[in-house]
């Protein structure tokens, strides 16, 4: 059952990402599904917004302008919105995060009982002992809000984090979108005619023939963990410097003799 939509900033700015996220539950036919938007600014408010227009094009849907929604979002914050469905169901709420965590980290802000309420965060961030997408060391949407990575993953919530050490593994081939091209089906042609902008961003960025399934490779983590291997172990994130998105992760269970910013870290 999905309970609804949040937005946020990263792809587009967050008012775009609202509007897409209404227009896409028309085009499926699912209007009665909410939508509540999103922060508009990074937890600390002051950070530069990063987003990926250069990636997704303009309007985060390959440049296609499609006609507005006729749908409105909620009155209701998206962190409001959150601490909301982890009231009503605690413990069976999954939260599927495929952008900056900022909405989440505000919900743990409000309700700090939040993390403990909410049944699994899976996160679509990190750059797990590989190097990042938008530098040497960050991956795109811890980047986009480190403070508010780093707030969610020291939380105590169970997190489930899915970073581009596995989303680079999971290729949707220039022969994949053909068959989607020639689909019966109108939701496959209309996923060809969204993706044309984002295989031109890998052939130049990555030189590869086709493009890399993050948001989906999250879903289905979510869905069915089954199909992936995981490693246990702590998430830090750097929120300034040079490094600055850096996810560090601790899976040793090595004693360090004194107190560190990983002490007492869930």
């Amino acid at each position: 059952e999905l309970l609804g939509l949040t937005t946020i900033f990263g792809n587009v700015y967050t008012t775009l990402a609202t509007r897409n996220a209404l227009h896409l539950l028309e085009a499926v036919g699912r209007t009665d599904i909410p939508v509540a938007e999103g922060s508009h600014v990074t937890i600390k408010k002051a950070t530069k917004l990063r987003i990926a227009s250069f990636v997704h094009g303009s309007d985060g849907l390959g440049n296609q302008n499609f006609p507005p929604p006729t749908g409105k979002p909620l009155d209701q914050s998206a962190a409001a919105f959150l601490v909301e469905q982890a009231n009503l169901y605690p413990g069976q709420v999954t939260v599927v995060a495929l952008g900056p965590l900022t909405n989440l980290a505000l919900a743990i802000e409000l309700d700090p009982s939040f993390p403990k309420k909410i049944g699994q965060i899976v996160i679509l961030g990190g750059a797990y002992s590989v190097n990042g997408n938008v530098n040497p060391a960050a991956e795109a949407n811890i980047f986009g809000d480190p403070d508010a990575a780093d707030i969610v993953f020291t939380s105590g919530a169970d997190i489930l984090a899915v970073g581009i050490n596995i989303t680079h593994q999971v290729v949707l081939s220039d022969a994949d979108r053909e068959k989607l091209e020639q689909s019966d089906s109108k939701y496959a042609r209309y996923l060809s005619k969204i993706l044309g902008l984002y295989y031109d961003y890998h052939k130049d960025a990555y030189f590869i023939k086709g493009v890399y399934l993050h948001d989906p490779a999250t879903l289905i983590a979510a869905v069915d963990p089954s199909l992936m291997t995981y490693t246990e172990g702590v998430v830090r994130v750097q929120t300034d410097g040079i490094t600055k998105g850096l996810t560090v992760f601790d899976t040793t269970k090595k004693r360090y003799g004194e107190i560190t910013a990983w002490t007492g870290k869930p």
